[in-house]
């Protein structure tokens, strides 16, 4: 168990890509946190209506990009409580299981914009500080001065790549190799997914 501050990734990682790998490597490489704990989400609120592959599908696929590396856990803790998942709900069910831990909920700054909009967002700023991967010449006027008190700033050059475009190059039998780990991209042809 780490002694450090321990980042909580949080994603339905459908499927997980390039920017996923390039932002974890970014909150890792910041000093701020010892561990980085990838959390699988099965159904995320705002994604109620999307269509997701198979859970399981999208665990092996997280285990063939992240499962070998030193530093970071996977964690399923978010299948064992109530749906949809909340990260406020999780980050509570980690401070009851793991007491001595401390936590910092990492984000891309795309979605640091849009927190204030989350489920009980204010319980979280009070469980923990904001890890976010900064993009370059980002303006934070919009973001609310509670939210950024509790943010520190990572930096990270993002790699422009959505689940959703590499989704529909999929289906379009276009080359992903730029976008998906190739044991990724391996299993997703094996398994038939995203067609």
């Amino acid at each position: 168990m780490s002694s450090g501050p321990i980042g909580i990734f949080g994603g339905t990682f459908d499927p997980v890509h390039k920017g996923h790998e390039s932002i974890a490597a970014s909150f890792l490489g910041s000093g701020q946190i010892d561990e980085l704990w990838v959390m699988l989400t099965p159904l995320p609120p705002h994604k109620l209506e999307s269509e997701h592959v198979a859970y399981d599908h999208r665990l092996k696929m997280l285990k063939l990009v992240f499962g070998n590396q030193d530093r970071i856990r996977i964690s399923t803790i978010e299948k064992t409580l109530p749906k949809p998942s909340y990260t406020y709900q999780t980050i509570r069910e980690l401070k009851k299981r793991f007491p001595d831990n401390r936590y910092l909920f990492c984000m891309g700054e795309d979605s640091l914009e849009k927190f204030h909009t989350w489920k009980f967002y204010e319980r979280i700023l009070e469980e923990c500080k904001l890890l976010v991967a900064q993009r370059p010449g980002a303006d934070h006027h919009l973001v609310k001065p509670e939210i950024i008190s509790k943010t520190i700033f990572v930096d990270h050059e993002p790699l422009d790549i959505s689940s959703t475009e590499v989704k529909n190059k999929l289906k379009q039998g276009s080359d992903c190799r730029d976008q998906l780990n190739p044991d990724v991209l391996n299993y997703i042809e094996n398994e038939g997914l995203y067609t």
